[in-house]
């Protein structure tokens, strides 16, 4: 915006050109790729909590982000691991392809030094319109536009399953020996629905335990989860010492949805990150998307409330097509077949090609990759597997989001 353009927008009582509510993941990547690439906007960054991040930790794919992408995110990156091991019942794999993590102390470091005071914590909110924030102590703050990014919000016009973990970092008495991230160990006991543990070496002597499920609903039994942990590191010879944190969360995984619905109940409002369904319909990672998003709005010259909702919306959709796939492949997981042989749709997943693997993390499956996944003898009961593909209204019980 030019000198005289803001000092209009002053005398009209607009204080920021964007105001980010919540600093989550995609608003923080938002307002850390503004300040790399449009400096000039006065950005301001409003969150309940004492820092911004939370406490949680996002990780991704090589191959799910560009090399430009790379390129600006790498302040944020704690961490990077050279390949990644899964495993199934019946079989071991690693795969060659890198591993990251951004996590919340990493994330709040950079964000609390480029935004400086633009950044308001222990700040809760409201109310919010497009372009006005209602703070609980009484102030309004008004800019041109006011993004909405405080997480998932159930939507009656999505249905979806759940992925529920509980995560540990702890501290051992002794090195771990790892050397990469262990994505799924789903060689442990099953249940109501897919459960593997996810692994991180966090240092030689630290490690991110977390005991995920893929099930109907998110009522993780968090002592059952706690006790799962425990048990898992003793049988990898483990020795516990300090339990440095502890996070829980649950990512929503897509079935089916009415997208044109979801939208109208938005409104004229900018959202951001999950609660604009901006996240892999399959995995949940939701840190690809918001990268996306946040080099999507750094690019307008200009802009106004209405026509960044637009954008965003726009955005979105576009997304949503993408993951049509996905969404029919979610349907098969939690509709065909028992839930506690979920993992058979997994293991059978892992036997294929490092590429396909790749892209289908990324979002990006060809023709080819979607007809090798269909292919075959299926690892659910085929006549479940094509009425679960066909359902356009499955019932499962209603998401709600920690």
């Amino acid at each position: 915006m030019s000198t005289s353009a803001k000092e209009a927008c002053i005398g009209n009582g607009i204080e920021y050109d964007m105001l980010l509510v919540g600093a989550g993941l995609a608003n923080g990547l938002i307002a850390w790729r503004l300040r790399q690439c449009r400096p000039e906007l006065t950005v301001g960054v409003i969150e309940s909590d004492t820092r911004p991040g939370g406490n949680h930790t996002w990780s991704f794919h090589q191959h799910d982000v560009s090399a430009d992408q790379h390129a600006w995110l790498a302040p944020l990156v704690a961490h990077r691991w050279s390949g990644y091991d899964v495993r199934f019942p019946d079989f071991n794999r690693t795969l060659p392809d890198d591993y990251l993590s951004v996590t919340a102390e990493r994330f709040a470091d950079v964000l609390e030094a480029a935004l400086g005071e633009r950044l308001m914590t222990a700040t809760p909110v409201a109310a919010l319109t497009p372009t006005q924030v209602t703070l609980e102590d009484g102030r309004t703050l008004r800019a041109r536009a006011v993004i909405d990014g405080r997480g998932y919000h159930p939507s009656p016009y999505l249905t979806v399953g759940a992925q529920a973990f509980l995560g540990q970092q702890w501290r051992l008495a002794a090195p771990h020996g790892l050397t990469r991230p262990r994505l799924m160990d789903a060689s442990v006991a099953q249940g109501a629905g897919y459960r593997f543990v996810y692994t991180l070496p966090l240092s030689a002597d630290t490690l991110l335990i977390e005991d995920t499920h893929y099930i109907d609903a998110d009522a993780l039994d968090v002592p059952t989860a706690r006790a799962n942990i425990t048990h898992y590191a003793n049988a990898q010879g483990w020795m516990l010492k300090t339990l440095e944190r502890e996070e829980q969360g649950t990512l929503p995984i897509t079935l089916t949805g009415d997208i044109s619905a979801f939208w109208k109940a938005h409104g004229n409002q900018p959202v951001s990150g999950l609660r604009a369904g901006l996240f892999h319909a399959t995995t949940g990672y939701s840190l690809p998307q918001a990268v996306a998003l946040a080099d999507a709005i750094a690019k307008p010259p200009s802009f106004d409330a209405a026509t960044l909702a637009a954008l965003i919306q726009r955005h979105a959709k576009a997304h949503w097509q993408t993951q049509r796939f996905f969404r029919l492949l979610n349907r098969m997981l939690f509709l065909a077949g028992p839930a506690e042989q979920r993992w058979r749709v997994m293991q059978r997943f892992y036997t294929l090609n490092d590429g396909l693997i790749a892209r289908f993390y990324a979002g990006q499956l060809t023709l080819a990759d979607k007809a090798r996944l269909l292919s075959g003898k299926p690892p659910v009961p085929l006549g479940e597997a094509m009425q679960a593909a066909l359902k356009r209204t499955p019932r499962l019980r209603a998401f709600h989001h920690e």
